[in-house]
């Protein structure tokens, strides 16, 4: 089919329709935004938080309107008359270069991070579409690619909102606490629209099968790309069918057209961090990095399965990738009667370092040993499929065994689970098909905890690695001990090991002891503080209580019962002491109309003032942050001294104070409290010599890098920079909910992050894993590296 009209009218039709679309989406889209900032104010939250919650409802309620028309303005002023490279204060769009050294306003920079951040929203969900539209305008235009300052690029949609939010006397405190919903909101709108006009460019014939490649160009290759695939060798670590079109998430060394780096991103500081907006595009794709690494490791077995299957032809990946359609298979007796006695003959060898306390043995004297078991198990073999098996399971702990970062003390005891695996190997064929067989998980899991120490000394050693390294010998000695269950045992070990770990972190390593305890103390406090204000704010929801007093209790003395309580019990006598303050503040701040109320007010006033005072100071507030909450009380009770406080019934007091002395019996139960960032109440008061607590930096999260963050396993690694500098950090503990975790430094700092903290750190790339792949994806691709040299091999 041939277009209807001609192509420069096709694309100014095309544009036409991406801004109608647009402009027929913001009526709900703001009125989102409003209901948004409205459920923010129903949260609890810091007093100052509130303040600013309900001074972004009320600037709404009044702007929401001028920002729907500057936004609509804006639009159609890009649409008639395209948009101007020169306007005063504008940084240079993605990809471009700046002219002229000059300085820039802190206003500008705040504008572009703001732009830039809803940009990459957008495009990590509307990447696919963009690229499609991209194609087909640039194809009706006779050009290679779209103009950087196209109005169908989402940076220009992102200046638009933003500069009209501005107009309309919006403030950046404002955007920031919407920026969630902002994001989400837009980048769901704008893909809508790339998909209408896309639609309608189809129905006019335009490009309806796109081809991506005249954008894709080679480029600069990424700084933290594996040398391999830097110098065009091997396979890129996360293999595709197809590039993602937008530059987000490519192999290094390709990128799409228009998408390069956009700048160096900063911390909450203004530091320079190292990790670009362009680098952290890389990390908000809409696969989440579990899926990606699953999918990487499941091709990587695929690809061992499809390269056996060409030289032995009965172990096809048609019948190995269904482990479900084959049931397990007994080893040959030749062969069973090899693996017990190469398995006695390696128990014997390596007693001497194992269990007499001869020196390590050394990975060449292990892999010499191994090599000659190999030999003696390919010849006793029944059939070709056996001895490809033998022949992949030693190549497999060839790789682990020249593992550097695995202690030579420990490296024994791995190769002690060769002729273990192997036998699971044989007689169940799906360990060479998933991923998720546990022999195979075991291995990653203990991987991944022994590689972050030097049992030597340094990091983790001393009786805190003798610990772990004692727990990975039993796990060894029961698999060793029961060869005839097969996947079960090692299942049964994996279990065992996890509940180890937890059990380690908490008590028995000395880095993590005291940490876990301290972060164990900061997750009751901060549960017992939101509890105790949900139960708090139903208490008082009918109650006619002065609006000070009550944001003080919701957001300061809950905080004040929820430290008492840890301390001293929930009953114990200085939380009582806190509840009856509270009473008497509910008491004093209520209409006082008779001349002995009054008196009796000032008569208790000075012991109330000191109750509360000890009480901020108990739960680690400031003086001067005290004086400013005293302050906003005695305007309270000025309130009820000249009657304009309402009358609390003398019988509703009570029924208060009875409540207030029995309120852990009606509070929620502590599974269903969630503790996002907004309900954290003051984590900074649990900064320590001994426990840093992380409240800024890093970049908003996608959901994708919030599901990773509660899955990050005890025990693993990762490489954290933080304050100008990086260095090797250890996950030693998950909350409740996986709400708070705690890492520890190989010099025993104990630091805590919050979970959307945490997933801001990965999403920027401040937090990596130590390892890019598990132990046995990496020692399969190095099997896969020999095999393709050699792949004679499997059969000899």
């Amino acid at each position: 089919m041939t277009p209807r009209a001609s192509p420069d009218s096709l694309a100014g039709q095309a544009r036409r329709l991406y801004t109608e679309e647009l402009v027929k989406g913001l009526v709900g889209l703001v009125q989102t935004a409003m209901d948004g900032a409205r459920t923010l104010l129903d949260k609890p939250s810091e007093h100052t938080v509130f303040q600013r919650r309900r001074e972004l409802v009320q600037s709404l309620m009044g702007g929401a309107q001028a920002w729907h028309r500057g936004i609509v303005n804006g639009l159609r002023q890009v649409l008639l008359h395209g948009v101007s490279a020169s306007r005063p204060g504008d940084l240079p769009p993605p990809g471009s270069a700046q002219d002229p050294l000059t300085l820039v306003s802190d206003d500008t920079i705040e504008l572009e991070i703001v732009t830039s951040r809803l940009a990459l929203a957008i495009m990590d969900r509307a990447s696919w579409e963009f690229s499609d539209l991209r194609s087909r305008v640039a194809h009706l235009e006779g050009r290679t690619e779209l103009d950087v300052h196209d109005m169908l690029r989402a940076h220009v949609l992102a200046r638009i909102v933003f500069d009209a939010w501005r107009t309309a006397g919006q403030t950046l405190e404002g955007w920031r606490e919407l920026q969630p919903i902002l994001h989400e909101e837009f980048a769901l709108l704008v893909e809508a629209a790339y998909h209408e006009v896309n639609r309608w460019l189809m129905e006019q014939g335009v490009l309806p099968e796109v081809d991506l490649r005249p954008f894709i160009r080679r480029s600069r290759t990424h700084p933290n790309a594996p040398l391999g695939w830097q110098a065009g060798t091997g396979s890129p670590p996360y293999p595709s069918d197809r590039f993602e079109a937008s530059g987000y998430g490519h192999p290094a060394g390709l990128q799409v057209a228009g998408y390069g780096g956009w700048g160096r991103g900063r911390d909450a500081g203004g530091a320079g961090v190292g990790v670009g907006v362009g680098d952290e595009t890389r990390l908000m794709t809409r696969t989440a990095p579990l899926a990606r690494s699953r999918e990487h490791a499941e091709a990587v077995l695929g690809r061992l399965n499809r390269l056996i299957g060409r030289h032995v032809p009965d172990f096809a990946p048609s019948t190995r990738s269904q482990p479900l359609a084959r049931q397990p298979q007994p080893l040959s007796p030749g062969l069973a009667r090899a693996i017990e006695s190469a398995e006695q003959g390696m128990r014997q060898r390596l007693a001497a370092a194992t269990e007499y306390g001869g020196p390590p043995i050394t990975a060449p004297v292990l892999l010499e040993e191994l090599h000659q078991r190999k030999q003696a198990l390919k010849k006793a073999a029944a059939t070709p499929e056996e001895r490809a098996t033998i022949e992949i399971v030693a190549l497999l702990f060839q790789s682990i065994l020249t593992e550097e970062r695995i202690p030579a003390s420990v490296r024994v005891w791995f190769a002690r689970l060769q002729m273990p695996v192997l036998r699971v190997a044989v007689t169940e064929p799906d360990f060479f098909a998933t991923i998720d067989h546990p022999a195979r998980r075991l291995i990653d899991r203990m991987g991944a905890c022994v590689m972050g120490f030097d049992s030597a000394g340094g990091g983790g050693a001393g009786s805190s690695g003798e610990a772990l390294e004692r727990e990975i010998k039993r796990v060894v000695q029961v698999v060793e001990a029961y060869p005839d269950t097969g996947r079960r045992v090692f299942q049964t070990v994996l279990t065992e090991f996890e509940k180890f770990l937890e059990h380690y972190f908490r008590n028995e390593n000395e880095a993590t002891r005291r940490g876990v305890s301290l972060a164990q103390q900061v997750e009751q406090r901060e549960t017992m503080a939101i509890q105790y204000t949900i139960e708090l704010r139903k208490m008082l929801n009918e109650v006619p209580v002065q609006e000070g007093v009550r944001q003080f209790l919701f957001h300061v003395w809950a905080d004040v019962l929820a430290t008492a309580a840890v301390r001293f019990g929930a009953q114990g006598e200085q939380t009582r002491r806190m509840k009856r303050a509270a009473a008497d503040l509910i008491w004093s701040a209520s209409a006082k109309v008779t001349r002995e109320e009054r008196a009796e007010v000032i008569q208790r006033l000075p012991v109330l003032l000191k109750a509360l005072r000890e009480g901020m100071a108990a739960a680690g507030m400031e003086a001067a942050k005290q004086d400013e909450h005293i302050q906003q009380l005695n305007n309270s009770l000025a309130a009820a001294f000249t009657a304009k406080a309402a009358v609390i019934p003398d019988e509703r007091l009570r029924e208060l104070m009875e409540r207030l002395d029995s309120l852990e019996e009606m509070l929620p139960d502590q599974a269903d409290v969630e503790i996002d960032e907004s309900m954290v109440l003051d984590l900074s008061g649990h900064q320590s010599s001994e426990l840093e607590v992380v409240l800024e930096g890093g970049s908003m999260p996608t959901p994708a890098m919030v599901a990773w963050a509660r899955e990050l396993q005890v025990g693993s690694w990762y490489m954290l920079d933080r304050g100008g500098h990086s260095e090797p950090v250890q996950l030693a503990w998950h909350g409740m909910r996986k709400q708070l975790s705690l890492f520890v430094t190989p010099q025993g700092r104990c630091v805590l992050f919050q979970q959307h903290r945490l997933a801001s750190y990965l999403q920027a790339g401040l937090m990596l894993p130590a390892q890019d792949e598990a132990l046995t994806v990496r020692a399969t691709r190095s099997a896969l590296a020999k095999l393709d040299v050699d792949a004679g091999r499997l059969l000899s």
